[in-house]
């Protein structure tokens, strides 16, 4: 069975006490919302947190809203957390059918767009999720066409030739996790389809937050 992938949103009040344990598992956790500890690190929104620990969530006095992606094997049960004073859901989960073969490398980043923005028809050398932080954006694969405000999620295969346009009157951002060939640690792994896009501007932006070695073996 293939390994999976999954995005859970996690959302804990400031109630004292609440705070979560998490299994261990290869991890990235992005804060949307409020402050959080997590595993002794104090984080702000727009902080994040990468692992493969089971760390302790813990609101900070605001309360948090966190993104959170976990991969696990296909036969392992979703992970959803639960405390007293918290709401979590999955969001997203997905196979990882192209899962690159090999030692593997966590990613998670962001990418921005101005007013306009797109993304030239593309592939990626891995799998990943991603999920709106603002703006808005369309995603066009497979033939279809899908746009995604603040808060949706999508999945892209990597092989999956995919084209992004961007909100025309506001600046859009996703936070992505993908998970790639460990060779590629700090190197972009976007491939474009068409040889007169490469040499284009391009006015996307990258952050990467965590490029992370995992030992995740998936079962085969």
């Amino acid at each position: 069975m293939h390994p999976v992938l999954r995005l859970y949103e996690d959302v804990l009040s400031s109630a004292e006490n609440v705070e979560f344990r998490l299994v261990p598992l290869p991890r990235f956790v992005f804060v949307a919302h409020g402050t959080a500890t997590i595993d002794g690190k104090t984080l702000h929104e727009g902080d994040t947190w990468q692992g493969e620990t089971g760390p302790v969530v813990k609101p900070g006095s605001s309360g948090v809203t966190c993104w959170r992606w976990e991969l696990a094997r296909g036969d392992q049960a979703s992970t959803v957390a639960c405390a007293p004073g918290m709401i979590t859901h999955e969001k997203l989960s997905a196979y990882l059918e192209t899962i690159p073969k090999g030692e593997l490398l966590m990613r998670g980043d962001s990418v921005a767009f101005p007013p306009g923005g797109c993304a030239y028809l593309h592939r990626h050398q891995g799998p990943g999720i991603r999920c709106l932080i603002e703006g808005g954006i369309r995603i066009d694969t497979h033939g279809r066409s899908t746009s995604y405000g603040p808060g949706g999620a999508w999945y892209e295969s990597g092989p999956d030739a995919v084209f992004a346009q961007a909100s025309a009157d506001k600046h859009s951002r996703f936070i992505r996790v993908m998970i790639l060939p460990r060779e590629l640690f700090g190197k972009s792994s976007i491939q474009y389809v068409n040889e007169d896009d490469k040499a284009k501007p391009k006015s996307q932006q990258y952050k990467i937050y965590a490029d992370a070695p995992i030992t995740f073996a998936a079962k085969r």
